[in-house]
């Protein structure tokens, strides 16, 4: 099997053979056991010219060329230069002329090519030892005959889906279509999620239900456009910073109303901040409407004409009074009503939010507040205006349409035979490869392996025993596996650490292929970098897992990912996310990405598009529905003995995720804090007898830990905000979930806090 150069788009390749005793990071005795037999890995392809890339630098320009390419760090997708240098990345800075950040980028940006000189990149397959219980280095030969062996030997004593995969947002979208098409049509698996359910299902949710696709409707260019900006659970500026730039870009001095219990840095620059009670913000959006309502401030033409489900709203929120939000959200009544007056005013009302809402027991219904306001006043389908999801990874939207977990390939659904016949027939497959039902939620999954239902997990490019809620108990879960296999960077992950086998993967600038990001745009990634040792791109990975298992002939079409590329397209056909009009790579490159829907000649579209511009959404009928629920109190109420709520969330601009990738920058790493810390009300540390820089302990039902008190106003009185990047904070998050989007509510459960040293 020879798989092709993983060349940088618009480039001409040249290679050049590198000194074998690169490869001494496996042991010399592992050669000894390589399978000479056709079809398994020998070193000769290791190392050959149009292999696996083992034995060759990138793809070359002139010295001093520079190239293109999108961010892989979250949803914004800004656009990169890439300045080379003898063939290699050496420097980048933002593209001037990309329509996203439009030459501007946040600190992780600056920073994207120097974490991929860590010194704990994993450069070998790593298995562990059945006797010393350590990992020890081996070839890829033996570690993908022991991944294919082990699985199977489960899947033939426990059944198929007794084995299941974790997946990312942050993976390029070819890599997602291929690692789902052989989970799920090659290896017979029934269950794969994605870290995505962590982050944006509730949003994912939110719009199928309402919308009648996951369908984000916004331009970016709509920040620039609105006059007033309603940001519900949303930091934009930590979180998001280059489209908190795009806010700073509005000519038209606009409202900026920010949801948010805590005085975040976006609600400092606002023009009004309602600091409501945890998880009150569904109250206080129903109550706004029942205000619009009461006033006729409602957009009667746009809602008769294409929506469902008005007056059954009205009627439900006749409760939701001034008195009952006051009681409940702690906002004042004359606020609220102000708050109602602003919205009706704006002539161009954007509503946007990210995990604040989603990452909620509550957080579907909540979501769907928000989008029963933009759809009450009209305000969707306009420049400025719009229900908006930010999404969270670099590719969570990718990962929406294509991983093969929250729905089959191209936003088609598992559940109907019509839309398996189509898939299996674009693949050139068996339809009854295809599972008839959907995937367990990454919470389901990890409930299937606590019961013993799943004995074997694949996790690729996340860091579980990290990020998943309730922290203690993910280990414990994670550790009664028969058989984990990691698949990343970074062999030092908490769940790398965990694993049976490590397999080593390239990272952004190492490989190729699609991101698409938060306004659904086509970003393209390029390979200008070697990776390191024996890593190879998730891509070639999935390409070898398939040639060992035995199904590599479902995938023969999947040269490259462009390939890959080319069939996303086909299943896209007839789909809203349709992307037909786009040629290939170069049409990406050139354009400076693409929208989707793109259904007719890309060239031919404008770069700032936005959904729902002629009133017709994705149900059979056209109309948009109005969503409701009644609220549910806090999950976990606080009490005597935890008498504090706990709010979760980015910390600064320049941290990411786990840290697994921003704790390897040095420039990074001066810009926040490097121990772990909890902001507290001045109010509460005089009666905890607390400084800052104090260590304090704060502790849940779950476990405890030790930070430093940083004593601010930001936090109002009986809670507390630590970021979610510290290994620590998830000892103390409560595992409970929304009903709908089964996404974990990382936010608002009970602690108690004090001084160390001291009782509490």
């Amino acid at each position: 099997m020879t798989l092709p150069p993983e060349s940088t788009p618009t480039m001409e390749p040249e290679t050049t053979s590198v000194d074998p005793s690169l490869l001494k990071k496996v042991t010399d005795t592992a050669w000894s056991f390589i399978r000479q037999k056709e079809g398994k890995l020998t070193r000769e392809l290791l190392l050959e010219p149009g292999g696996f890339g083992l034995g060759k630098v990138p793809a070359r320009l002139a010295p001093d060329a520079t190239t293109t390419a999108v961010c892989g760090y979250c949803s914004t997708g800004c656009g990169l230069k890439i300045h080379l240098k003898n063939g290699e990345a050496v420097n980048l800075t933002p593209n001037t002329e990309y329509p996203v950040n439009l030459g501007m980028a946040c600190p992780k940006g600056w920073e994207a090519l120097n974490v991929l000189n860590a010194p704990d990149r994993g450069t070998t397959p790593l298995l562990k030892n059945a006797k010393s219980g350590r990992l020890e280095p081996v070839d890829w030969d033996i570690a993908l005959a022991s991944f294919t062996d082990r699985f199977k030997a489960i899947q033939e004593k426990h059944g198929p889906a007794s084995v299941a995969f974790l997946s990312t947002g942050q993976l390029p979208t070819e890599e997602m279509t291929y690692l789902g098409s052989l989970a799920k049509f090659g290896m017979g698996m029934l269950h794969g999620d994605g870290n995505t359910r962590q982050c944006m299902a509730t949003a994912v949710v939110a719009y199928k239900q309402a919308f009648g696709f996951d369908a984000p409707p916004y331009t970016y260019q709509d920040f620039e456009e609105s006059d007033t900006i309603v940001l519900v659970g949303s930091n934009l500026c930590i979180a998001h910073p280059i489209m908190w730039e795009r806010v700073m870009r509005n000519p038209h001095s606009p409202e900026i109303i920010v949801l948010d219990p805590r005085m975040t840095e976006t609600a400092m620059q606002s023009t009004m901040h309602f600091p409501i009670n945890p998880k009150s913000d569904q109250t206080l959006l129903y109550t706004i409407a029942n205000i619009l309502v009461q006033n006729n401030w409602i957009d009667w033409e746009f809602v008769n004409e294409h929506t469902n489900g008005i007056h059954e709203f009205i009627e439900f929120i006749e409760p939701f009074t001034l008195e009952r939000a006051e009681t409940e959200t702690g906002i004042p009544q004359r606020d609220i009503k102000q708050l109602a007056l602003k919205i009706h005013e704006g002539k161009r009302v954007s509503f946007w939010w990210t995990m604040g809402v989603n990452q909620s027991y509550q957080g579907v219904r909540t979501a769907q507040a928000i989008i029963n306001l933009a759809l009450m006043t009209g305000n969707i389908g306009r420049p400025g205006t719009g229900a908006n999801s930010i999404t969270g990874q670099c590719n969570a939207m990718g990962s929406r349409l294509y991983s093969n977990t929250t729905s089959l390939l191209g936003g088609h659904d598992f559940t109907v035979p019509e839309h398996r016949e189509k898939v299996a027939g674009i693949l050139g497959i068996d339809s009854q490869l295809i599972p008839d039902q959907n995937s367990k939620a990454y919470n389901e999954i990890m409930e299937g392996i606590l019961r013993g239902e799943i004995k074997g997990l694949w996790v690729i490019c996340t860091n579980t025993a990290h990020s998943w809620i309730n922290q203690s108990q993910t280990k414990d879960i994670l550790s009664r596996l028969d058989f984990l296999v990691v698949q990343d960077m970074y062999h030092s992950t908490e769940t790398a650490q965990m694993a049976d086998l490590f397999l080593p993967a390239a990272g952004w600038g190492e490989k190729e292929g699609t991101f698409i990001n938060s306004e659904r745009r086509y970003g393209l990634l390029k390979k200008v970098k070697t990776a390191p040792g024996n890593a190879l791109s998730d891509f070639n990975i999935f390409r070898l897992i398939s040639k060992y298992w035995g199904c590599d002939q479902l995938f023969e079409k999947w040269q490259s990912p462009e390939d890959v590329f080319q069939t996303m397209k086909q299943l896209s056909i007839g789909q809203p996310c349709d992307i037909t009009g786009i040629k290939d790579y170069k049409m990406l490159d050139r354009l400076n990405g693409v929208q989707w829907p793109a259904a007719t000649d890309a060239a031919e579209l404008g770069s700032q598009r936005r959904l729902f511009e002629d009133g017709r959404f994705y149900h059979e009928d056209g109309r948009a529905r109005f969503l409701f629920e009644e609220p549910k109190p806090l999950s976990e109420p606080t009490s005597s003995a935890y008498p504090f709520i706990l709010n979760t969330g980015r910390g600064t601009a320049s941290q990411w995720h786990t840290q697994t990738r921003t704790s390897k920058s040095e420039v990074l790493k001066k810009l926040y804090p490097e121990s772990i810390y909890a902001e507290l009300n001045p109010q509460d540390a005089r009666e905890l007898g607390v400084v800052s820089n104090d260590w304090i302990v704060v502790k849940s039902q779950r476990g405890r830990l030790r930070a430093k008190a940083f004593v601010t106003q930001a936090v109002r009185p009986r809670q507390i905000f630590i970021p979610m990047h510290y290994k620590e904070t998830n000892v103390l998050t409560d595992a409970v979930f929304d009903p709908y989007s089964k996404q974990p509510s990382y936010k608002t459960c009970a602690v108690k806090v004090h001084l160390e040293g001291k009782l509490s």
